[in-house]
């Protein structure tokens, strides 16, 4: 079974969740470190729901990368022109 989980970098590491296991998270000082987490209390999770016989989630949730524009343009009060800064 694939699941996906979110991978955020913390000021003190790395935190992740898994958006079709509610409340299932984990934080660790490495990104190896909170995968082989996740992968550890998800399999712990749906051990759980099967022990009480309740149904294991379903993969809903998918990742995408999304291209946006490298610029943005202000236009400030009185200005006619549009003003573009590098963001």
């Amino acid at each position: 079974m694939q699941l996906l989980i979110v991978v955020e970098q913390t000021a003190s590491g790395f935190s992740a969740y898994a958006p079709d296991v509610p409340g299932c998270n984990a934080t660790d000082p490495t990104r190896d470190a909170v995968e082989q987490t996740m992968r550890e209390a998800i399999e712990f999770h749906l051990d759980g729901l099967r022990a009480d016989g309740m149904t294991v989630p379903e993969a809903h949730s998918y990742g995408t990368v999304v291209e946006v524009a490298a610029q943005r343009c202000l236009l400030q009060t009185g200005d006619r022109a549009a003003r573009c800064a590098r963001i």
